[in-house]
């Protein structure tokens, strides 16, 4: 038994401390990476991204990030290749859950490897975010077919997840009552639970579900005259976030016979600041150990906002204000996330402490030296997983407007430096994005130029090279 127990320490320090990740600050690294992204400075920021990604074997979150730093810089092309990694990526892990779920459950539930060793495999909304971000850059490119194929795969990627979710939470549920571990999060003391509970995370229907991006597949379906596709959108989108009278809208006028007109329906996108990042906090907790309760501190991710950009909620079009509707938060949608897991984190995490407890009071017994060594190296690699997507856009806002074809003129707040950007409009559906971090305004595709203010304002263009 003792022989067998150490064996399990050991392999716990040795699958621990082999992997680099068990070190990596990953948080550091990408607050460095953004704020050279909030100064315009895009090349340093895919730089710095390069030089803290040297090995070959890149991983998810590499592509993320390189997708949305291109993007910023312009090279909507280069953003698509990047992504087609991470959505190549993806797919693999959508086929592994498909071929066998159970499989696939029983390896993500192993409790002796600790999260942030594993391979990154993406939060559901980073999944689902992925491929509305890829068709928010054909759309710039007036791609309406190519961003028609992305949202298809959106809503096949949501089923997967739906699906593989309500499996993991009922074996979850069926392992904590067979471990005789609570999950609650809210029984841990001191761990910042009204983050979770807040209104706007609990009244999420689940962490990967966007207003945006059914609103905005329900756009581009009925650009494409498919108007019976574009309802369901629609409909999904306002049961997301009901009561919006944008969404309400667009199903009315769905409706309606077209009027003959020359003048185009335009969807404006502005998406601002960074996705919130992960922190690690250690809470005690009483655990039982070799027929004793010992109270033992365990790490636990905790969501921090990013505040790199004011909010605003209104733009302006040609010097008139024009009201945005928000239909997504990165910083909601991660913390619903984190809520939705804590229960497997709490379960996963205490076990480990329990058996790392159990083989480090054998190993004491026998060897207090090499006791003391596995504990100091548990102490080392012991800490709450603080990978996620950080260039990910935290909020996004829409407003659709009808607009002759021409030249216009888009303005933000004084607050945000007041950056204009010009506009050419000249198709009868139209999308126009612009994405702002700190006070840099970022926008992309042929139809967009910004203009630098006399004032000296730091502005960065997206024009393609």
């Amino acid at each position: 038994m003792v022989s067998r127990v150490l064996t399990v320490a050991t392999l716990v320090a040795a699958v621990q401390l082999a992997g680099c990740s068990a070190f990596r600050s990953y948080d550091s690294e990408l607050q460095e990476t953004n704020q050279h992204l909030s100064s315009g400075n895009v090349d340093a920021a895919l730089a710095l991204l390069e030089k803290n990604n040297k090995g070959e074997d890149k991983d998810l979150l590499y592509y993320f990030e390189k997708g949305e730093l291109l993007r910023s810089k312009g090279d909507l092309t280069g953003s698509q290749v990047a992504w087609r990694s991470a959505d190549d990526v993806v797919f693999k892990w959508e086929e592994s859950v498909k071929l066998d779920t159970d499989k696939y459950l029983s390896q993500f539930g192993s409790y002796l490897v600790n999260d942030k060793v594993r391979r990154y495999e993406g939060y559901d909304y980073e999944k689902v975010m992925l491929t509305t971000q890829m068709a928010l850059n054909l759309l710039a490119q007036n791609d309406f077919d190519g961003a028609r194929t992305e949202i298809k795969k959106t809503h096949e990627r949501e089923a997967v997840i739906a699906e593989l979710r309500d499996k993991e939470y009922l074996k979850r549920e069926e392992e904590a009552e067979k471990e005789g571990v609570k999950t609650e999060y809210k029984d841990l003391q001191g761990y910042p639970v009204a983050a979770l509970d807040a209104p706007e995370v609990v009244g999420l229907k689940n962490s990967y579900q966007s207003a945006f991006s059914h609103y905005l597949s329900g756009y581009v379906y009925e650009a494409l005259g498919e108007k019976g596709l574009a309802a369901p959108g629609y409909r999904k989108a306002a049961e997301l976030r009901p009561n919006t009278p944008l969404l309400e809208q667009a199903l009315l006028e769905l409706d309606k016979t077209a009027a003959k007109t020359t003048d185009s329906d335009v969807l404006i996108v502005i998406q601002s600041g960074l996705a919130p990042a992960r922190d690690s906090v250690r809470i005690p907790l009483p655990l039982p150990i070799s027929g004793n309760l010992v109270i033992t501190p365990l790490s636990f991710p905790v969501i921090k906002e990013d505040t790199s950009t004011a909010h605003f909620s209104e733009i302006y079009l040609n010097d008139r204000e024009l009201k945005l509707t928000a239909l997504n938060s990165t910083t909601a949608m991660s913390r619903r996330a984190l809520r939705d897991d804590m229960p497997g984190i709490i379960l996963r995490t205490s076990v480990r402490a329990i058996t790392r407890g159990v083989a480090q009071k054998q190993l004491n017994d026998v060897n207090p030296l090499a006791g003391l060594a596995v504990g100091i190296a548990s102490t080392i690699t012991e800490g709450a997983d603080t990978r996620t997507w950080r260039t990910l856009p935290d909020e996004t806002q829409v407003a659709r407007v009808r607009l002759r074809q021409g030249e216009h003129q888009l303005s933000l707040p004084s607050s945000l430096g007041g950056s204009q950007v010009s506009v050419k409009i000249d198709r009868p559906f139209q999308v126009v994005t612009l994405r702002v971090v700190g006070n840099q305004v970022f926008a992309g595709g042929p139809a967009l130029q910004v203009e630098p203010k006399a004032t000296g304002q730091a502005v960065a263009s997206l024009k393609q090279p």
